[in-house]
């Protein structure tokens, strides 16, 4: 934090960066023109990403990319500009052809990957030591599922069974209110609630 740097950001984090805190840092910092161009793409992102797009505005974020890049192109210098810059233009055509990006993006995959990773124990065989803790994994749950009923072994029983109000549990009494009670009690709800009471004479 010393030294102002972000370190250690997956690449969701720098979505998130970019399209909601990156136009307000840059606020003061820039020089107009600089900041309108970097906040209009950042504006750009979040609108195709969204959950719900309506396909009227597609023509015109098409149109907005190509000028957001008009415009990085004339105030950074030329080293900008790789082949991922470029890229930004063919965005919208996706959303027309395969719908949403949310539907499609890898985060999702990226988090499973983190979670598989920690499954490596043998360093020099990762994928095998992977597969084989995942293979573990799924059938364990398996028998934990398809056992579910089965008594337990060399364990106590409990007391208690899994539904709420069974004949374990302690200090119970079903009550069967008779038709003239339900009466009593459901006309003493109407007399004493706010709603009712305009109706009442």
């Amino acid at each position: 934090m010393k030294e102002l740097k972000l370190v250690g950001l997956k690449s969701h984090d720098c979505h998130v960066l970019m399209q909601q805190l990156l136009a307000v840092a840059i606020q003061d910092i820039l020089p107009n023109k600089v900041r309108l161009a970097i906040t209009r793409l950042c504006f750009f992102f979040n609108a195709i990403r969204s959950k719900v797009l309506n396909p009227i505005m597609f023509d015109d974020l098409e149109n907005e990319a190509a000028i957001i890049l008009c415009q990085l192109e004339m105030y950074f210098p030329p080293t900008f500009f790789d082949i991922m810059i470029h890229l930004i233009v063919h965005l919208v055509r996706e959303i027309k052809c395969c719908g949403p990006i949310y539907l499609r993006w890898m985060y999702p995959v990226e988090r499973y990957m983190k979670i598989l990773k920690r499954y490596t124990k043998n360093l020099h065989r990762t994928k095998a030591s992977i597969v084989e803790r995942y293979i573990a994994e799924e059938a364990i749950e398996f028998c934990s599922k398809y056992i579910e009923k089965a008594k337990l072994v060399g364990l106590p029983e409990s007391r208690h069974d899994d539904t709420v109000g069974s004949k374990g549990s302690r200090g119970l009494h079903v009550i069967t209110p008779s038709v003239e009670d339900l009466l009593q009690a459901h006309l003493y709800v109407l007399n004493n609630s706010n709603e009712v009471l305009p109706y009442m004479l």
